[in-house]
C-alpha cells in the first residue's frame, strides 16, 4: 500500500517552503518597486492556504517511506510545485494562458530551459528572479531540499533519495541521508556564491549575476535578456559560465565525494568519463 498520508503531509509541507520563496521573491519586487509585488502575495496566500491543510491532513502518516512511496513523491511533488509555481506568472498577466503559465514554470523546475515568453526583458525583476529560482530549486532538486528537512518531522529521506537521485551514483555517502543531503546543498550553494562574485567581477550588475548564477548551476539557462549572455558581449563572462555549466553538469554525489577526499571513487566512475569525453568530442568537433 502507498502511504498516501505521509506523501500529502510532505508534500504540503513543501508548498510552506514554496510559499517562503514566493515571499523572497516579492522582497525583490518591493525593492525595485514593480507591479508583481501584489501578484506575489497573492501566490504566496494560496500556496500557503494549501500547504497548511495537506499538512493538517497528513497527519498520522507511517513515518517509515516505501521506494514506491519515494516515487510517488518524487512525482506529485514536481507537479505540485510546478502548478503553484505557475501563479505569479498567470495572475500578474505576463502569462495568461494557464498552459503557457505551467510549461514555464516547470521547464524551470525541471531545468530543462525551454521558454514560452518571446520580450523577456519586459518582465518586472521579481518575476524574472522567481524564473531563475525555479531553475536553481529544480537543478539539484527540490526533493533534495526536502531530504534535508524531514528528519525534522521524523520521516526517513533514503527511499525519496534513491527516487530523485540521477545517474548510478547515489551511494550513501554519509550514514544519515539527511546529512548527505545538506552536504550537497552546501556546494551546490557555493558554487552559486563564488559564480555570483566572478560575473560581477565581470562587469554584471548584481540581479544579472545572481540570475545567471541561478541558469548556471541549475543548469537551466533561463537569461534575464533576451539576446542571453550575447547581450554582455564579454568573453570572460561567457568563459566563466561554460566553466561553471561544467562543473554543475557532474553528479553533485561526485562532488561530494571529491570533496570528502574520496578521489580514486571519482576518477573510476564511468558517468564522470562519458561526461568528460562527451564534452570533449563536442568541442574539439565545433
Amino acid at each position: 500500500m502507498i502511504n498516501f498520508k505521509t506523501i500529502i503531509r510532505i508534500i504540503g509541507i513543501l508548498l510552506l517552503l514554496e510559499t517562503v520563496m514566493l515571499l523572497a521573491c516579492s522582497a525583490i519586487s518591493y525593492y525595485y518597486n514593480d507591479e508583481a509585488l501584489l501578484d506575489f502575495w497573492k501566490s504566496a496566500g494560496i500556496t500557503a492556504g494549501v500547504g497548511l491543510l495537506m499538512a493538517i491532513a497528513g497527519k498520522g502518516g507511517e513515518k517509515q517511506l516505501t521506494r514506491r512511496d519515494g516515487y510517488v513523491l518524487v512525482s506529485f511533488a514536481w507537479v505540485a510545485f510546478s502548478l503553484f509555481g505557475m501563479l505569479p506568472f498567470y495572475i500578474s498577466g505576463y502569462v495568461p494562458d494557464i498552459t503557457n503559465a505551467f510549461f514555464e514554470t516547470m521547464s524551470g523546475f525541471t531545468s530543462t530551459g525551454a521558454t514560452v515568453l518571446d520580450n523577456i526583458e519586459s518582465l518586472p525583476h521579481g518575476l524574472l528572479f522567481w524564473r531563475g529560482m525555479t531553475q536553481w530549486i529544480g537543478g539539484l532538486g527540490i526533493i533534495m531540499f526536502t531530504i534535508a528537512v524531514l528528519p525534522i518531522f521524523g520521516v526517513s529521506g533514503l527511499q525519496v533519495f534513491a527516487a530523485e537521485a540521477s545517474g548510478p551514483t547515489h551511494d550513501k555517502v554519509h550514514p544519515r541521508i539527511g546529512i548527505t543531503a545538506k552536504w550537497i546543498w552546501s556546494i551546490y550553494t557555493s558554487l552559486t556564491l563564488i559564480l555570483v562574485v566572478l560575473l560581477m567581477l565581470g562587469g554584471m550588475n548584481w540581479f544579472d549575476s545572481v540570475c545567471h548564477a541561478f541558469a548556471t548551476t541549475g543548469t537551466g539557462g533561463f537569461s534575464t535578456k533576451q539576446a542571453s549572455v550575447a547581450y554582455y558581449n564579454s568573453p570572460y563572462i561567457e568563459y566563466v559560465i561554460s566553466v561553471f555549466m561544467f562543473i554543475s553538469g557532474i553528479n553533485f554525489t561526485l562532488l561530494l565525494l571529491f570533496v570528502n577526499r574520496k578521489f580514486k571513487k571519482v576518477i573510476d566512475n564511468a558517468e564522470l568519463k562519458w561526461y568528460f569525453w562527451s564534452v570533449a568530442d563536442r568541442k574539439s568537433v565545433v
